[in-house]
């Protein structure tokens, strides 16, 4: 945590006991310690982060807003939190604000005696991309886009990696952001027909089944023996038909010679 050599001990305790509530899920213990830590310690971009998260988990999003967001003002740097309120901002239907909020920082300039190869570079990103493969499977999503947003910061054009980490944003809940790296990638290499079928998948995730169907369609029309797009394809326009299909009535039950209904005798008064 930043400055927590300045802290006194009153407020070093309160950092403690808030970040032991918020480890162990207790969100009455973790605001009440936090929020009295940051009546003296406002500057804490990590305390306003996980505020931010614990006011969500109660289901209050405009506080969790406003704590995210000052966490981001405070620190602009902090992947986790950029992450976290991206991901409230697609929770509301705010799109744009959450691409904005995300987009990638400017690349800093190497300073003297730092320059590397571009041949390093690249063996470093594919590490770094690695981290990001292993940190997905694993779930944790947001320690992956962060991997694959740093291995992009060294080699922007590794259309594999962005394809990845368009994989990541849509299953870390945030199909707005994948969207755009996918077009990205299609923008740089229209023939890169795997991040063709993924944004038609993450279009069908958000609803758009139209757009979807339009983009699969046109992957196969480039090539036809692409079984994931023919197999999507398949799926959406199968449970479109079942959709539209008239329910049909079930067939009469056979009472097997008892009377019809009508025939039995009225119950007595």
């Amino acid at each position: 945590m930043q400055q927590a050599g300045r802290m006194t001990r009153d407020e070093r305790e309160a950092y403690r006991l808030g970040r032991e509530g918020f480890e162990r899920g207790d969100s009455e213990l973790g605001l009440r310690e936090l929020s009295r830590l940051l009546r003296t310690c406002p500057r804490f971009a990590d305390v306003h982060y996980m505020v931010g998260l614990l006011h969500e988990r109660k289901g209050d999003l405009e506080a969790a807003r406003r704590s995210l967001e000052q966490a981001v003002r405070i620190n602009p740097d902090y992947a986790e939190a950029r992450l976290a309120l991206a991901s409230l901002y697609e929770r509301e239907g705010d799109f744009d604000s959450s691409r904005a909020v995300n987009q990638e920082p400017p690349r800093r300039r190497p300073g003297p005696g730092e320059s590397i190869d571009p041949t390093t570079r690249g063996k470093l990103a594919n590490m770094q991309a690695a981290l990001g493969d292993a940190l997905r499977e694993a779930g944790e999503y947001r320690e992956a886009i962060d991997a694959y947003r740093r291995a992009l910061d060294r080699c922007p054009g590794f259309l594999d990696i962005r394809h990845r980490l368009g994989i990541a944003l849509r299953e870390a809940g945030l199909p707005g952001q994948a969207l755009d790296q996918f077009r990205r990638v299609l923008r740089a290499n229209p023939g890169f027909l795997d991040a063709a079928v993924q944004l038609g998948l993450t279009q069908y995730t958000m609803g758009q089944a139209e757009k979807a169907i339009s983009e699969w369609d046109g992957v196969l029309a480039r090539d036809p023996a692409r079984e994931d797009a023919r197999m999507y394809l398949r799926l959406v326009r199968g449970r479109a038909k079942e959709r539209s299909a008239p329910e049909e009535k079930p067939p009469p039950l056979d009472l097997g010679g008892l009377p019809e209904l009508e025939d039995l005798p009225a119950p007595p008064d």
